[in-house]
């Protein structure tokens, strides 16, 4: 007996950041479309992520706009300024060759940190609310386009049947590999130490960048004297400091952390993620696009990962929306065309850039260190490029969709 098959518009495979955002944007700017994103992670169960991540000016206007930036106020830091500095571990004497302190508007900081549970418990909560449904736990096992409608095969047997299939299901997207998207990928000879501490100072607001040879240490501040830490090294050794015991991780953190803040403590689990570079060649196909990491994976050297996927999110619920406003077929090729024109230069574009970042600070040649130390201080004086990098990491530069300007769709 052929299992029973529901009607949805639009199935979102994926239920983090990027595939709920999503959601609830096109809900919210077209209610007569139905959505359902399917979410292999069980609902109601409390993870162990501890991590959180940075949000620019723009995304942050997005998810006012989504309702969603109320819940999530009470528990973000905002980045009121960032210093970058450049020296080898052991170095006693740290130089700023770089700061950035400077708001976008008045009083809007060019970035929050947030932490990841909560944002994805407040998008899950407004999308429920917006009336997607949420499937959980489930997952999509494939799918076939036919029949101007695309089938979808979940892992339990059931089917759907849409105008429209979203891959947000990650970095490794199986949906991607299905629909025979190519991609341009290679990883890096790194890992991201991933952690957060707690501090004898306050950080008063203040992110650090630190170029070292195993790659650049950010210090991001959180809810009080607390700090998130993304600490790229040479994997073996990451291996080996998240493995080591605490007094063998705390040592070599200091190292690197610094004396500035006082003592610090670990504040939740360590754990190393490896970095690469992955870009899909296509976002769409028929009845198909990719959207968040399943469609771009980068270096963190610029924190700008999670904002590239509401970027996506922005891009691909003005084109649906409008698309349905006008009565056009949301899932044809031509219509996706407009969403892949508009996010797959940009994308590029931004994996590109931290590619050669990571490239020229993670090392100790001599003559490389001098001549980008030269650089960041001659940027350093030169109000209006600092402003136009500003506007850049804020996510507040080029062709934006409406929701990243604050407006609703």
């Amino acid at each position: 007996m052929a299992a029973k098959q529901h009607r949805s518009d639009i199935v979102i495979a994926g239920g983090g950041l990027a595939g709920l955002a999503g959601a609830l944007a096109i809900a919210r700017g077209a209610p007569g479309l139905s959505v359902e994103v399917i979410d292999a992670t069980p609902p109601h169960v409390g993870g162990t992520d501890e991590r959180a991540s940075a949000i620019a000016a723009a995304a942050r206007r997005m998810l006012e706009q989504l309702g969603v930036w109320a819940d999530v106020a009470d528990g973000a830091e905002a980045i009121r300024s960032m210093e970058i500095t450049d020296s080898r571990t052991g170095d006693s004497v740290r130089p700023v060759f770089l700061t950035f302190d400077e708001d976008v508007a008045e009083g809007e900081p060019f970035a929050h940190m947030v932490p990841n549970q909560m944002l994805i418990a407040a998008l899950r909560k407004a999308a429920e609310t917006a009336g997607v449904t949420v499937t959980a736990p489930e997952s999509v096992a494939g799918f076939a386009v036919e029949d101007g409608a695309v089938a979808v095969r979940l892992g339990s047997g059931a089917e759907r049947r849409a105008s429209l299939l979203v891959a947000a299901d990650g970095i490794r997207s199986r949906l991607r590999k299905l629909s025979g998207i190519k991609t341009v990928s290679w990883r890096y000879p790194q890992s991201a130490i991933v952690v957060n501490v707690r501090h004898e100072r306050p950080h008063d607001g203040v992110a650090v960048e630190h170029f070292l040879p195993g790659g650049p240490f950010a210090i991001l501040p959180l809810k009080g004297n607390r700090s998130s830490l993304v600490w790229p090294e040479r994997s073996a050794d990451a291996k080996r400091f998240v493995d080591g015991d605490d007094f063998v991780f705390l040592v070599e953190l200091e190292r690197r952390f610094g004396h500035r803040l006082g003592e610090i403590t670990l504040d939740g689990p360590r754990r190393a993620y490896p970095l690469g570079l992955m870009l899909a060649r296509d976002f769409v196909r028929p009845r198909f696009a990719l959207l968040g990491d399943a469609a771009h994976g980068i270096h963190p050297i610029a924190g700008q990962g999670l904002n590239l996927g509401f970027r996506d999110v922005a891009a691909l619920a003005e084109t649906l929306v409008d698309a349905h406003r006008i009565g056009l077929d949301i899932g044809s090729l031509d219509v996706l065309r407009r969403y892949e024109q508009w996010r797959r230069y940009d994308s590029w574009q931004m994996g590109v850039m931290t590619d050669a970042l990571n490239r020229l600070f993670s090392n100790d040649i001599t003559p490389l260190r001098i001549a980008r130390d030269i650089g960041l201080g001659v940027v350093d004086r030169l109000p209006r490029l600092k402003g136009f990098l500003i506007g850049e990491a804020a996510g507040l530069v080029g062709d934006l969709p409406k929701l990243l300007k604050g407006e609703a769709l």
